[in-house]
């Protein structure tokens, strides 16, 4: 019964529930900035660059491959090695930018706390130690 117990005391913290929030939050987080990339910066990189899909670009290191096949059709030519670098370039900008936005959010979650640090007001000195061990002994006196 004691194990039971522990795993329920366990899984209703207050840090097992926010690491699964966090977690779900940052599933949907990711699928926000995929699209970001994807239908927002992509196609301004793309038309900069001129190709209009990344996933399709790739380097021939061994075999025949005729000029302007698809990365599909190149992989599936026999005894071809293609380097396909096209999904690399687009994660790594996916990376960059889920970084970039999760750093501000750090940053600016850091201002709020300094802030709110700031503006609380100091709490009122207490008794010194001399001042509580004074009444302890004086307390002490009077109920002998």
């Amino acid at each position: 019964m004691g194990f039971i117990k522990e795993f329920k005391e366990f899984a209703v913290k207050g840090n097992v529930m926010d690491l699964a929030v966090g977690v779900i939050i940052g599933g949907a987080f990711g699928k926000i900035i995929d699209s970001a990339v994807n239908d927002l910066i992509m196609p301004v990189v793309s038309a900069i660059i001129g190709t209009p899909d990344f996933t399709n670009m790739y380097y021939v290191l061994k075999g025949n491959i005729e000029a302007g096949m698809t990365l599909e059709d190149a992989k599936a030519v026999e005894g071809a090695v293609v380097l396909s670098y096209g999904n690399f370039i687009t994660i790594l900008i996916n990376f960059i930018l889920l970084a970039l936005v999760v750093f501000l959010m750090v940053k600016g979650m850091n201002n709020l706390r300094k802030k709110k640090e700031e503006e609380a007001p100091a709490a009122p000195a207490g008794p010194t130690q001399e001042e509580l061990l004074s009444e302890i002994r004086d307390l002490l006196k009077k109920d002998n």
